[in-house]
């Protein structure tokens, strides 16, 4: 391993001098300082990281909690964290991965400790049981999500609310009955942030448009849904609108609507909240709300270097719903004008 006084002899500088470059602590003339990094790279030159926070009281590390749960979509979650990762080490910053299901504890030991400076929360319950933690540790946080009180917190997040209006708006056209295939029971007994305020939005705009609502939460897979889709039709047998929040799902309903001999847009339509590239390519190009993934996980880091940088306040970053139409959506059967 190279060492910084190997840096300092092959610049032909003091040790202090390689320190000074590395803080920035001092002035140092542009020729030395141009000399000293090239060594740093021509030798290979990391420094201690360690040494590096008790000389700063800075650990350049991020704490990153994630869900692992097993009803949650994982492909989402894991490329939130990737964005964060990446965008985290183009300002100088790792990762530490944290687990969600270990809850405060996790929250205390990290502004506890020192070992980040900062924290991105992921999966934000309504009322979330790590946020009086976050709230008293005096630590620069954002979390992906956004609870039921937001006051006093940094959040970024898709405005699932008006995903659901939006949702609620474009099946208004002749539908009167929708079902709504949710996450899995967990996650709505969680009361987790996203999956209520869909719901929330899509039932509010649904009722002003005179559009009755049936939400079912559903684990995935075809077995489940086959008893899910059929206790809907038996309570909702006019229902010609499907709103899906649940990823797992997305292939079975349309198998299942054709097996039944509903056909997919003609007499059900099917509007999803999901990634794009689960939308497109399902056996039908569904219409659907696009899940930005990426850009959450980059904004979530971009707001906490602005934190990070001294920038006081709450700040709540609500990123507006896009709806694409695509294949799986058209005009109730019993409505003749187009």
């Amino acid at each position: 391993m190279v060492t910084l006084a190997e840096v300092a002899r092959h610049a032909g500088v003091s040790a202090s001098t390689v320190s000074y470059v590395l803080s920035g602590k001092r002035s140092i003339s542009a020729a030395t300082r141009q000399r000293v990094r090239d060594s740093i790279e021509h030798l290979g030159y990391h420094p201690h990281a360690g040494a590096r926070a008790l000389a700063s009281s800075r650990s350049r590390v991020i704490a990153l909690m994630v869900p692992l749960c097993t009803d949650m979509y994982v492909p989402v979650m894991m490329e939130i964290a990737i964005a964060v990762a990446t965008t985290a080490r183009a300002h100088g910053y790792d990762v530490l991965l944290l687990t969600g299901e270990e809850g405060p504890a996790a929250v205390q030991r990290v502004t506890g400790s020192g070992l980040a400076e900062a924290m991105i929360l992921m999966d934000i319950q309504l009322d979330d049981e790590r946020l009086p933690s976050l709230r008293g540790g005096g630590q620069p946080a954002v979390l992906v999500g956004l609870p039921a009180d937001p006051s006093g917190l940094t959040c970024v997040d898709l405005d699932f609310t008006a995903t659901g209006a939006l949702c609620a708006d474009h099946l208004a056209v002749g539908h009167r009955e929708l079902a709504v295939i949710g996450e899995a029971p967990g996650v709505h007994e969680r009361h987790t942030g996203f999956a209520e305020r869909t719901l929330a939005g899509l039932r509010d705009r649904a009722a002003r448009h005179g559009i009755s609502v049936l939400h079912r939460p559903c684990e995935g897979g075809y077995g489940p849904l086959v008893g899910t889709l059929g206790r809907i039709f038996d309570e909702r047998p006019g229902t010609t609108g499907f709103v899906v929040q649940n990823e797992a799902v997305v292939e079975p309903l349309l198998a299942l609507l054709r097996q039944d001999g509903r056909a997919v847009p003609e007499d059900v339509s099917v509007v999803a909240v999901c990634p794009e590239q689960v939308a497109t390519q399902a056996s039908v190009r569904l219409t659907s709300v696009a899940v930005p993934a990426q850009e959450l996980g980059r904004r979530a880091v971009e707001l906490l270097m602005a934190k990070l940088r001294g920038r006081p306040g709450e700040e709540v970053v609500l990123l507006p719903p896009e709806l694409t139409v695509r294949d799986s959506s058209g005009w109730a059967p019993d409505v003749n004008c187009r």
